[in-house]
């Protein structure tokens, strides 16, 4: 470790453990990840030092991200793997070569974390360094982090270094360690450590109140004299012009080479010399003169002593200095290879207007959006834009830019661009609606995608109204809009599509709707492929499961297969919804799991409402009346933000729970937006729970809106549940049977379980004892033997009124299993190895043997083989 480093560490002793500990853990299995954080100078890079020379046993790996390399997709990631490469084969080499352009395809995150997880977790323990993380692309940055989440059980640490202040980033989701200015008695002993010493007392305190405790501050501002420094300026500042000082003592050959160096942020030696020598830098000569400075090492890597001095020589160059060097990197860098980079050096080499350049950054960005580099693509799209000396190629652009800003999550420079367009550029109008929805507290997206569709004809008007409810209900926001949306409709010409029948459904009821939704659902434009979140919602208007489980599976394939998150994470939330509709909770745990293994992947908070669904249904109670709170807080802070599905989630937990005045004030909430699907949804809640209070006129027009909505479906959960909601109505037995042989004839279980039970309750109060108990028994098996707790315990209270005595469900050893163990348990049990599992649910095969230990322990077994009959004798 060399002086600099070592003292730079004075007062650091705590870091240094936890430090320590870790590199302890991972040789025993137990990895994990770090953020240092702090600003710059407070000795981040040397804690990278100290903990690389410590890493005795472990291969190690570094990278650094680079202020010039944020836009280009996994940069980062590409200097951390390469040299790991060649150990991999198969998928996960292939996934990787996409990622770094040694392949054709399209990044896929999900195969390239794997990937990424396999690389560094095959055997030896593993130390992987990334200092300047700040700036990271956001790539690598979002591989990194899902990286980071999965290392509890394997031989990897990986440590990154952040400068603050930052903007919020993936690695936010990461530990971190703040790391902080030093006390006043270590910041005196490392600046009498220093290598130059300050004599004057004045000085010294003078200094000591500058640094306010940074170590390189300590360090190197000595070299810069002390005197009359400014009070305004900061830390990082005054240490840079430090750096900048001791450049420019250097001959005009080491200052500019040191410049190529500082604009090239791969580090590579034969890069820089040949930039070097097509600048006519006399290298041998200059090179000993740079490195003489301290300020750079030449070897395997061009290594800046710190990130500092890196932007400090390179800022400190001229303009047209700058412009030549990159001129310089453009010519050397391989065209066929590197690409990106060359153009991207062409464009900061450029000092105007020039069409041909606009032309192969916008190649540039098609490449990188290909590769999963969206800030990459919108970087280049403006700068692209910025050159083009076209007026109409110039707008292309610009707002080619402006979307790939959007994706990028880049909202106000998006923003920003948009403002050369005039305000009737349907375009541009789309755009602003995009952005509306992601920034404002207001609910005012829709109105500039209406406007957009507005100056719009034919199919494109169409489609771009119903862009506008798409959105809307992709951002859980639809309070609103549907109103809106068919507002629109109305002036537009008639069709036969999804628009139609949102109009008809609003103006002429499910009668005339129902037909033109099954042909929306059975053509050849289906609606789902264009706006899946509204077909999701169009198919419960249809009360049909086949056509929620053809539109579910359609999800979970295009998911599949076109890596799309988004799309992957809808079908799996939607085949959970299903599942407890049918009464499939075993399979809703896992789809829900799976949904949460894929958000957690791609550093996003799960879809909730289906967790709330299933939680409603089983009765428990904590776990909806949490969610309840939590969506009243978002509707605070977002206008329109959807809570019909936790208003119908507490009717239906307090109607199982028999606290139906709660019950029927919840059930008012969630009909009262008419939201798609669930206000229809609700009624049967609402009707129940109207009937126990006493408020049978209520019960009745309710009845009549269920009735309106379910009569023109004819699908047996319709007419079952419409029978139902009027046996409670009118106490016709007739009714009752009714709805227990519809509901028999559907896949509706949990339904079928209620008919049961409110058909014995009826029973019981008409004095038919033994007839009661015929349909309580019924109804309190199949609601234990689905999980539905609430609903049973209350048919065991009834049984008991008659005299019957409810065979109390056992617990179940498997009850003290996390979801997601629940999921990885049923998987092994059906034979899946631990690869297998582990890559459907984004996790190493050794993470999941460490909750498959963990499910042994829970449970009481001890082999894979006794899973089955584990979950053979839960369901039993």
């Amino acid at each position: 470790m060399d002086a600099l480093t070592s003292t730079s560490l004075l007062g650091r002793d705590d870091e240094i453990r936890c430090l320590s500990g870790m590199l302890t853990a991972a040789r025993d299995g137990r990895g994990g990840a770090l953020v240092l954080r702090g600003e710059a100078g407070l000795g981040k890079s040397a804690l990278l030092g100290h903990v690389r020379e410590s890493a005795a046993g472990f291969r190690v790996l570094e990278a650094s991200g680079s202020e010039f390399e944020t836009e280009l997709p996994f940069a980062a990631l590409h200097q951390l793997c390469l040299p790991l490469m060649d150990s991999l084969s198969g998928h996960h080499r292939e996934a990787l070569e996409v990622a770094f352009g040694l392949a054709s395809g399209k990044p896929d995150v999900l195969r390239i974390g794997m990937a990424t997880l396999d690389l560094l977790a095959g055997g030896e323990p593993v130390l992987c360094l990334l200092d300047d993380a700040h700036w990271l692309d956001e790539a690598s940055a979002q591989v990194l982090a899902f990286l980071g989440r999965r290392l509890a059980s394997e031989p990897v640490v990986l440590v990154l270094a952040a400068r603050r202040p930052w903007a919020r980033s993936r690695l936010d989701e990461l530990p971190g360690l703040e790391l902080r200015g030093l006390a006043d008695a270590e910041a005196r002993a490392l600046l009498t450590s220093g290598p130059v010493a300050v004599v004057d007392d004045k000085v010294r305190e003078r200094l000591l109140a500058e640094a306010r405790g940074n170590p390189l501050a300590l360090l190197e501002l000595p070299k810069a004299g002390g005197f009359a420094l400014p009070d305004v300026a900061s830390v990082p500042s005054m240490i840079e012009r430090s750096f900048q000082e001791r450049a420019a003592r250097l001959p005009a050959d080491a200052q500019l080479l040191l410049t190529v160096a500082g604009a090239d942020p791969t580090g590579e030696p034969g890069l820089l010399w040949a930039a070097a020598a097509e600048l006519g830098i006399d290298v041998a000569s200059a090179g000993v003169e740079a490195e003489a400075s301290g300020l750079v090492s030449f070897s395997t890597r061009v290594r800046f002593c710190h990130p500092l001095a890196r932007s400090a020589v390179y800022l400190a160059a001229a303009p047209s200095q700058r412009q030549a060097v990159h001129l310089a990197l453009a010519a050397v860098t391989d065209p066929v290879s590197d690409p990106d980079r060359r153009v991207w050096h062409r464009a900061q080499a450029g000092t105007g207007p020039d069409d041909s350049l606009a032309a192969e950054l916008e190649r540039s960005a098609d490449r990188a959006r290909a590769r999963g580099g969206v800030a990459a693509a919108a970087a280049f799209l403006e700068r692209a834009a910025a050159l083009s000396v076209e007026p109409g190629s110039r707008a292309e652009r610009t707002l080619a830019a402006a979307q790939t800003k959007l994706d990028a999550g880049a909202v106000d420079v998006a923003a920003e661009l948009l403002t050369t367009f005039s305000a009737d550029d349907a375009r541009a109008d789309l755009l602003r609606g995009r952005i509306a929805f992601v920034r404002d507290k207001e609910n005012n997206g829709p109105s500039f995608v209406l406007n957009a569709a507005r100056r719009m004809t034919g199919a494109d008007a169409r489609d771009g109204v119903l862009d506008a409810l798409e959105i809307a209900l992709a951002f859980g926001r639809p309070t609103g809009v549907m109103d809106a949306v068919v507002r629109e409709a109305r002036g537009l010409e008639r069709g036969s599509d999804a628009l139609e029948a949102l109009v008809l459904l609003t103006d002429e009821g499910h009668r005339a709707a129902v037909p033109l939704l099954r042909q929306v659902f059975s053509g050849d434009d289906l609606v789902w492929t264009r706006h899946p979140a509204l077909a999701t919602m169009l198919a419960g208007e249809l009360w049909d499961t086949e056509v929620h489980s053809a539109v579910t599976g359609w999800l979970l394939k295009t998911g599949q297969q076109t890596g799309s998150p988004f799309v992957l994470r809808l079908g799996l939330a939607q085949q959970a919804v299903g599942a407890v509709i049918t009464g499939e909770f075993g399979k809703a745990v896992s789809a829900i799991a799976e949904e949460e293994a894929v958000a957690d992947a791609v550093g996003m908070p799960p879809l909730r409402y289906a967790r709330l669904h299933l939680a409603a249904y089983r009765g428990q109670k904590p776990e909806v009346l949490a969610e309840i709170e939590h969506s009243l807080r978002e509707a605070q802070r977002r206008a329109g933000c959807l809570i019909a599905n936790t208003h119908w989630a507490s009717a239906v937990l307090h109607n199982g729970l028999g606290d139906y005045p709660v019950a029927l004030a919840a059930a008012r909430e969630a009909v009262a937006p008419g939201d798609l699907y669930l206000a229809g949804m609700a009624l049967p809640e609402l009707i129940e729970a109207a009937v126990r209070c006493g408020e049978s006129s209520f019960a009745s027009e309710a009845l009549g809106e269920l009735v309106s909505r379910t009569s023109p479906c004819e699908t047996a959960w319709a007419r079952g549940i419409a029978a139902y909601s009027r046996a409670l109505v009118t106490g016709e037995e007739e009714s009752y049977v009714a709805a227990v042989q519809q509901l028999e004839s559907s896949a509706a279980r949990p339904q079928l379980a209620r008919a049961h039970l409110v058909y014995g309750e009826w029973l019981r109060r008409a004095g038919r004892r033994v007839d009661a108990r015929t349909q309580l028994r019924a109804a309190h098996d199949l609601l234990s033997s689905i999980g539905m707790e609430a609903f049973a315990a209350r048919a065991a209270l009834e049984l008991k009124a008659t005299g019957e005595v409810a065979r109390s469900r056992s617990a179940q050893v498997t009850d003290e299993l996390t979801m997601q163990e629940t999921h990885i348990a049923r998987l092994v049990a059906t034979g899946a190895t631990s690869k297998e599992v582990a890559a459907r649910l984004f996790l190493s095969p050794r993470t999941v043997d460490a909750h498959l230990r963990n499910i042994f322990r829970k449970v009481g077994i001890n082999s894979r083989r006794q899973l089955g009959d584990v979950f053979s004798s839960a369901s039993a």
